[in-house]
């Protein structure tokens, strides 16, 4: 198992536990199958949430505090949103390395429904490793970049209950729901 180091290495602005952050992180990837050591950058500065894989070799993560913060706790860590964070983007890099998945763009230059896409597809896996995830969120999310449609919501179940996709797969299920939504 690779290492996981994150900067900070001592929060200043958030009363975040790096401890506690690279704990949850090992085990994630140790359950996704990603065993390279990991470069964490957290802005701690930022209470918005964006995540994104920054490379997949070597793996280099950048997370806004926001995303890892505890809504009810101001400023503190939520577990779930560690594992699920985390969870998303470490199958992200599994996805990018694995040679059979395609060559997807980097997460800046992803349309907003390729990322929502590659989202519900990453939150299923995570979810049948055992993790409890927010899947009604995630459908949401994913309504509302790929339209309010039943293409839209099968779509996502498939995304959500596959395993084995490709990023051609994932391009599909955004030309089908734009072409439902168009057709509205």
């Amino acid at each position: 198992m690779g290492k996981i180091s994150t900067t900070p290495e001592t929060f200043t602005m958030v009363l975040f536990e790096p401890d506690r952050i690279r704990e949850l992180a090992t085990e994630v990837a140790g359950k996704v199958g990603v065993s390279a050591d990991i470069q964490v950058e957290i802005d701690e500065a930022s209470a918005l949430g964006r995540a994104r894989v920054m490379s997949a070799e070597p793996v280099k993560l950048w997370i806004q505090g926001g995303a890892l913060e505890d809504p009810k706790r101001p400023r503190h860590l939520a577990d779930h949103n560690i594992i699920e964070v985390f969870g998303r983007l470490l199958f992200r890099v599994r996805d990018r390395l694995d040679p059979n998945f395609g060559n997807p763009p980097a997460d800046d230059d992803l349309t907003l429904q390729q990322s929502t896409a590659w989202d519900g597809y990453g939150m299923g896996r995570l979810e049948r490793l055992g993790y409890q995830v927010a899947k009604a969120r995630r459908l949401y999310h994913f309504r509302n970049r790929h339209g309010f449609t039943d293409v839209a919501d099968s779509a996502f179940e498939r995304l959500w209950n596959a395993d084995g996709l490709t990023w051609a797969d994932i391009e599909a299920v955004c030309a089908e729901t734009e072409a439902a939504r168009a057709a509205v």
